[in-house]
């Protein structure tokens, strides 16, 4: 049994217990030796921290546990660095979703001009981080759990050292959904980038099952945070994939816009009461357990993507599992330094993603490339503080593209974090 120590960055998250229930029920393989629970926001810090002392001790896991909002502290020892942090949190959200709405934008909180500036925000942040684990646990993995999850995998993988790998619970929500109808012994083709994502292939004793399944109307469960307009059947036989739920953006747009319009609530409103209701469970200190409130937030199976992918890297299992890496050659129509989200099988080097030969979906191709292009104008944002770098990344983006609505409602949203964009504002 491998016996890690664990630092969890963003513990006041009310998805913490999530990830510790994971641990919990992976303790045949995995031993925790010591878990740090680092937060900046002592009441969230304070409330979920005990809550998860509370579960550990339930489960009869006996390890340190550290509660702190220093980072530095956090950091001794770590064999895993487990981020999942929100800079300006719900507050910062709702903006990021109701300012767009006024100039016909969609605004989400890990695409578009919203996604944009959650990454802008972002990854300063986990710069500090990663420069912290440069000096204090250099040999970590840095598992990163934060949105927009691709745009800071881009950002760690090629401006720092760390070892890191991005992680999502789209593509095992996914690709459980796809199984559940086909059982298990099917062979899965998944492509794309985070949030961008397609199952192109289901194959089955080499019978291809996907344009059945299309026919069927089967489409995988909807994130819990998205609304479901559906897509149009035949749509998805003109694109010949399944999308991940966040395709409903680019092909639903107009239906999107207008949720947004007629909502009485944005999205970070409503999480923003989910969120109260948990902490007020949580304080309970009769819980022990992992509250089923807690599923109404959109990280379904968030633990079981995580603590999976830290068993595979700590015991070198070596299966197959859906992350965010270097492309490496992995798709030919994307640069070796691209970041994917792709099958890898994951050991004690890392993720090594699977080759896909032969690839020639030309739509999904396109698409992939131009979100690319803006994701690599953001990085450059984030990095350089270029307003042109970012006006660029937002006139190539299927869901902005306007010059003047993108100028408008970047500098509005410019204004309203300045706070946590010292990259535009500390020149």
């Amino acid at each position: 049994m491998k016996e890690i120590t664990v630092a969890v960055i963003g513990s006041g998250s009310t998805y913490c217990p999530e990830l510790v229930d994971g641990f919990i029920k992976a303790s045949d393989s995995l031993k925790l030796k010591k878990i740090s629970f680092m937060d900046i926001d002592e009441r969230k810090r304070t409330i979920v921290g005990n809550l998860c002392v509370r579960m550990l001790k339930k489960a009869n896991v006996d390890c340190e546990i550290v509660i702190t909002d220093d980072l530095d502290l956090a950091l001794q020892g770590a064999d895993f660095v487990v981020t999942q942090i929100r800079v300006g949190m719900l507050p910062a959200r709702y903006l990021d979703e109701s300012i767009p709405k006024k100039y016909n934008l969609i605004g989400q909180e890990t695409t578009g001009i919203g996604g944009m500036f959650k990454a802008l925000r972002t990854i300063p942040v986990i710069k500090n981080i990663c420069d912290k684990i440069e000096q204090i646990c250099p040999d970590a993995w840095l598992i990163n759990f934060t949105n927009p999850s691709g745009i800071i995998t881009e950002f760690v993988l090629n401006n720092t050292n760390v070892k890191n790998i991005g992680l999502c619970n789209v593509p095992i929500d996914m690709l459980d959904d796809v199984k559940e109808i086909t059982g298990d012994d099917v062979d899965i083709t998944y492509v794309g980038l985070n949030h961008l994502s397609w199952i192109t292939s289901i194959k089955k004793e080499g019978k291809e099952l996907l344009p059945g399944l299309i026919e069927s109307g089967f489409s995988p469960k909807v994130m819990a945070n998205i609304k479901d307009d559906g897509f149009d059947l035949d749509c998805l036989k003109a694109i010949h994939g399944i999308p991940s739920s966040y395709l409903q953006y680019y092909y639903c747009r107009e239906a999107k816009l207008e949720h947004q319009r007629s909502d009485d609530k944005t999205r970070a409103q409503v999480c923003m009461e989910i969120e109260e209701k948990l902490l007020e469970m949580y304080q309970d200190e009769e819980l022990c357990v992992k509250p089923a409130l807690l599923d109404k937030r959109g990280g379904h199976k968030y633990s079981l993507a995580a603590v999976s992918l830290i068993n595979s890297l700590a015991n070198d299992i070596n299966d197959v599992q859906v992350v965010n890496v270097k492309n490496n050659g992995t798709l030919d129509f994307m640069a070796d330094d691209d970041i994917i989200e792709a099958p890898c099988v994951i050991g004690k080097d890392g993720a090594k993603p699977i080759k896909v030969e032969n690839f020639d979906n030309q739509h999904i191709i396109a698409l992939m490339r131009v979100v690319k292009a803006y994701e690599k104008f953001t990085v450059e944002a984030a990095v350089t503080g270029s307003e042109e770098a970012a006006i660029k990344g937002l006139l190539v983006h299927p869901l902005v593209g306007d010059w003047e609505k993108a100028t408008k409602c970047f500098n509005e949203l410019k204004e309203a974090h300045k706070d946590y964009l010292p990259e535009f504002y500390n020149k």
